[in-house]
């Protein structure tokens, strides 16, 4: 027999061997989370209930796999049925096993379910019919349009509304983009087709619709198992609870309508489903995960036990302090305190670099120190988004450190970076051939052979007939023209290429319509390199700096450092954790704080960042960023989350004029009388259930009728500059400057 006690902890025991009613576990960061359902696969088996009535549904199919052939490995040895039997897969795949014998309303028999080239043909092909974007460069790609109404639907939001969210510069074509979405939705039912998201949708109207249908997932799957529960979306918690036989009168509003399936022990009945996850972990609003799903399951499941795994097998306990300090100032969510039986005293370290162009060299530096400690492969650096770590890539290249990246590509790789960089090979090479070509074919009509010709033109010198060649393409006259100029200008890098952006930017609008406003920010970041140099050769030559031996085997990742953005990072380790630029406007990112939930699922991804390392973990915080306005640097504010950690968690380092750093101490602290206690801010009325908020419960509000002081808890003392209908203020924080914050995350002084 399994010895459950002495393999599990008590908090994994607990979880593995509760089989009945509904469970919810939350399993903190490192927890054992699929050791924990491996045991209870297991156990479930052990106890005699068949495998063919466990449903254990994943995200992906490897974690299903993965799961059910360690249960296997598990039972192997032990006198007890197999588990060959349990059906183990992604929600999709199990909804399509239901719809191959229930067919949706509408639809008709032998479904088949679209590929990705299905659905960008099918949409071609409504965007022919209705004449959608035709002559319009700015219109949107297909596989743009197909994304962002995948998200419309996963977030159960209107289209219009998620573009004004989320895409904001393609709202001049959401009117269009709604009427190719309703000839895409009759294209597929006319054909008798489902697209990946259609299967959920269709497979929960099925049990809506259909009590044979619900019957036998009910009668067939008695024991339910989810995985990663604070990822699921709206349409998936439905599912979860209509299948694990979620009684009418629960008041959660899933089963409307539904008479009661035949075996329901009746009113109040939950079923048996253990949910598994973390809403600490939360990160993935934009594919359309909904934490509501696992903070409402007890409401969903009335008498759900719940579990906390809080032991944690990955991290030192100086770097779960921390990470515990992160989720402390949280607006909701599951309490939770990780704790470790692992030796480590090493407190994670502040490093507070002059500036984000001296962070690159200090970052380098320090890989250079940790690669001595770990294989390279056992250290990441962390960011936000994929294109902050452009100036790292290039102080790596310098110094011959190899990488892999993971979210977001190589600034390198990036197209509108090698089209800004071969108008600057020019200005310094006007015999570069390969940056010629790449220049002239951004100009409508000029292709390979129209180039080449061009490019003797000016080889040759002959003005005059380079100039009769280039009238009949006045794009590419008109960057001739500009390079020539920036040519005799002798502008610094930074001015040269800031000129360079001005210059491409109506360009980058109409090559790059569907996420112009994202690579943008990938040239400002490419203008903050430059800004570096006093040189333009040397700028060029260290962007072309890289090892041509690329990584792409398995087997050769221990020799590269990796470089992740947050999102990708998620169910990863590392013995050494560094994470960049953590001040205002890049983490948290400068829409955060707009809405409450997004700031609080910025403070998620901290806290999924932070639990990556194992023994190292280091937070940069540059005092300053460089402005393209200005042409230089100006302060920056640290971001809160750092503001709100205790000193006693960790060592501060400071950046020195030599280049060094230097522990900084902490300096005395000194008692004050503590501020009367603030009124709450008026909220109006339609907000008063914001979450977070501090004035619920008081009923409708109005705005004051005069300008006053309020305080908010991250950015301290403020004074109102201007009220923003309906739930919004402009508020002035000395030494921070004007922010625009919800009133829910505000409170007025007397």
């Amino acid at each position: 027999m399994i010895d459950y006690q002495r393999d599990l902890n008590p908090a994994q025991y607990e979880a593995a061997t509760t089989l009945e009613g509904p469970v919810l576990v939350i399993a903190g960061a490192g927890s054992g989370k699929t050791r924990t359902i491996v045991y209870r696969l297991a156990r479930l088996v052990e106890s005699g209930v068949p495998a063919s009535s466990i449903l254990l549904l994943t995200f992906t199919r490897k974690a299903a796999q993965e799961m059910l052939e360690r249960a296997r490995l598990l039972v192997r040895h032990q006198d007890m049925p197999g588990l060959a039997a349990v059906q183990g897969g992604t929600f999709h795949a199990y909804a399509y096993s239901v719809l191959r014998l229930f067919q949706p309303q509408g639809y008709g028999r032998n479904l088949t379910v679209m590929d990705s080239h299905d659905i960008l043909a099918a949409l071609q092909h409504c965007r022919e019919e209705l004449k959608a974007g035709k002559g319009d460069r700015s219109f949107p790609k297909n596989q743009t349009i197909n994304g962002i109404l995948s998200k419309s639907r996963n977030k159960e939001m209107p289209l219009e509304e998620l573009i004004r969210r989320d895409a904001s510069h393609l709202l001049p074509h959401a009117e269009t983009m709604s009427r190719m979405a309703e000839s895409y939705a009759a294209f597929k039912r006319e054909k008798n087709l489902l697209d990946y998201d259609d299967l959920l949708f269709a497979f929960e109207e099925v049990l809506r619709s259909s009590p044979e249908a619900l019957h036998y997932c009910r009668s067939r799957h008695r024991y339910i198992m989810v995985d990663e529960y604070q990822d699921t979306n709206p349409v998936q918690a439905r599912i979860a609870g209509l299948v694990a036989g979620l009684a009418p009168d629960t008041g959660s509003g899933l089963t409307a309508g539904l008479d009661p399936v035949p075996g329901d022990s009746g009113a109040g009945f939950s079923g048996n489903i253990m949910v598994v996850g973390d809403d600490a972990q939360s990160i993935y609003a934009f594919r359309g995960a909904d934490v509501r799903n696992i903070l409402r399951f007890p409401d969903q499941f009335p008498g759900t036990r719940i579990i906390r795994l809080e032991e944690n097998y990955r991290s030192t306990q100086p770097v779960l302090d921390l990470s515990n300090a992160v989720l402390e100032h949280a607006s909701e969510g599951y309490a939770k305190h990780l704790f470790t039986r692992r030796e480590g005293s090493v407190k994670p370290n502040i490093v507070r670099p002059m500036s984000d162009r001296t962070q690159a060299g200090l970052v380098a530096a320090r890989i250079v120190e940790l690669t001595r400690l770990y294989d390279p492969g056992d250290i990441a650096v962390l960011v936000r988004a994929g294109f902050h770590s452009f100036p790292l890539e290039v102080a790596l290249n310098k110094i011959g450190i190899r990488f892999r990246k993971y979210g977001g590509i190589r600034y390198t790789e990036a197209a509108h970076i090698k089209d800004v960089m071969s108008f600057v090979r020019l200005v310094l090479n006007p015999l570069d051939f390969t940056a010629f070509t790449r220049m002239a074919e951004l100009s409508k009509g000029v292709g390979a052979k129209t180039c080449l010709k061009i490019y003797q033109l000016a080889v040759a010198g002959d003005a005059a007939a380079l100039a009769k060649a280039v009238s009949r393409y006045p794009d590419l006259a008109g960057d001739l023209a500009f390079i020539d100029a920036s040519r005799q200008m002798q502008a610094p890098p930074a001015t040269l290429l800031s000129g360079v952006v001005e210059h491409y930017t109506p360009r980058l609008e109409v090559l790059y319509p569907d996420d112009y406003p994202r690579r943008l920010q990938g040239l400002e970041q490419l203008i903050q390199i430059a800004s570096a140099y006093s040189d333009l050769d040397m700028l060029v030559a260290d962007l072309s700096l890289e090892d041509p031996a690329r990584i792409d085997e398995e087997e050769e990742k221990d020799e590269a450092i990796v470089i992740s953005t947050i999102h990708s990072a998620k169910g990863l380790e590392w013995a050494a954790v560094l994470i960049l630029d953590l001040v205002e406007e890049r983490f948290p990112s400068r829409h955060a704080m707009v809405r409450p939930e997004d700031f609080e699922e910025e403070r998620r991804l901290m806290y999924v960042a932070c639990t990556r390392a194992k023994e190292v973990l280091e937070l940069y915080v540059p005092a300053s960023v460089y402005d393209r306005g200005s042409g230089g640097s100006i302060p920056a504010a640290p971001s809160p989350f750092v503001r709100e950690l205790a000193p006693g968690l960790y060592v501060e380092l400071q950046e020195g004029y030599t280049g060094g750093l230097m522990e900084k101490k902490a300096a005395p602290r000194v008692r004050t009388t503590a501020p009367a206690e603030p009124r709450p801010l008026p909220v109006p009325a339609e907000d008063t259930d914001a979450p977070g908020a501090l004035g619920q419960g008081q009923g409708p509000a109005t705005p004051p009728s005069q300008c006053g002081f309020c305080r908010h808890k991250i950015f301290g003392r403020g004074k109102i500059v201007q009220h923003l209908p309906p739930d919004k203020y402009r508020v002035n924080f000395p030494g921070i400057g004007l922010k625009v914050i919800m009133a829910a995350y505000l409170s007025m002084e007397d």
